[in-house]
């Protein structure tokens, strides 16, 4: 059997990975307007100096961005930042940048005819997560989680931007290595900050990772999906009869528990597949599955494909 997380907020968190993150020190005069496309990733955004909007694709009105305040849009929402509410953007992608190192880079449009003053300094990270892990969380978050509403309940966050405006203004060697970690940090204590602060949802899913019993069945599956999991050896984790547990589990996540295991397995399943190319026998043993035939037929009966055929449109999709 797995251990037992002591803490299941805290072992869902260790799964929280960046992979592939890319990561850019921006520098303009207003007026100015950043669009962003819609992404799997997510966005965050650190406004170290000016002042600036946030709009979100399909809202009427943006929202000011206070100097020193940091934003994670966790499902990566199609949004703008601007200077003004009345700013047209121009696509993210377009600009020119200099690449300092792999995935960091820098964007100076200054103009220097421009008051030193009004210019907007800003740090903004494209955050690859281990989606298949953190699913059933990031379903619950919000569009925008705002930094500043979480530091009454979250003090530790603010030395963490101010080291982040240190090394933005600084030039020092390991500067964007630097950054990049404390991205990733900050971007973990805003969810822990936001589960701390009820999320929104005091019954389902967030209620039964708190729930010192169900948490550690959950955060064992998440921890180990290739293990052999049943209802005896998950009900024997979480202390209880096989029945009770499984009224529970259906009453607090929405799903049985064994469908459960199965969907986590098929989101990794897709995301090693199609996302880091792993080959499909080495996926399916990782996922606790006998043979390529085995994870083939699971994954055809609740994708709809197979897993082959999920990485042929992969490929076919890169291609167009």
């Amino acid at each position: 059997m797995v251990a037992v997380p002591a803490d299941p907020v805290s072992e869902l968190l260790s799964g929280m990975r960046l992979r592939g993150a890319s990561y850019s020190k921006l520098l303009f005069s207003p007026p100015f307007g950043l669009a962003f496309p819609a992404t799997s990733d997510a966005q965050f955004h650190f406004l170290v100096s000016g002042k600036a909007f946030l709009k979100l694709e399909g809202d009427e009105s943006p929202t000011p961005i206070s100097c020193g305040d940091a934003l994670l849009l966790p499902r990566g929402r199609a949004h703008a930042i601007a200077s003004g509410p009345d700013v047209r953007p121009m696509p993210f992608e377009s600009l020119p940048s200099l690449s300092l190192c792999e995935g960091f880079c820098t964007v100076d449009a200054h103009k220097e005819e421009a008051c030193r003053s009004q210019d907007i300094l800003m740090f903004t990270a494209r955050l690859e997560f281990e989606m298949a892990t953190l699913h059933p969380l990031l379903d619950l978050m919000p569009d925008v989680l705002r930094v500043s509403s979480l530091l009454d309940r979250q003090p530790e966050i603010q030395p963490l931007l101010a080291a982040m405006e240190r090394e933005m203004a600084s030039e020092r060697a390991g500067t964007a290595s630097i950054l990049a970690r404390l991205a990733d940090v900050i971007a973990a204590s805003v969810i822990r900050g936001w589960i701390e602060c009820d999320c929104g949802d005091s019954t389902g899913w967030i209620a039964a990772l708190r729930d010192e019993r169900l948490g550690r069945v959950l955060s064992a599956v998440h921890r180990d999906p290739g293990h052999n999991w049943t209802l005896e050896n998950m009900a024997a984790l979480m202390g209880s009869s096989r029945s009770v547990f499984v009224e529970r589990f259906a009453a607090a996540t929405g799903h049985t528990p064994l469908r459960y295991v199965t969907a986590l397995r098929m989101r990794l399943g897709t995301q090693w597949i199609m996302r880091d190319r792993v080959p499909i026998d080495q996926a399916a043993r990782r996922l606790g599955y006998q043979s390529h035939a085995a994870f083939s037929r699971a994954y055809k009966r609740f994708v709809g494909y197979p897993p082959g055929h999920a990485r042929s449109r992969d490929t076919a999709a890169q291609k167009t």
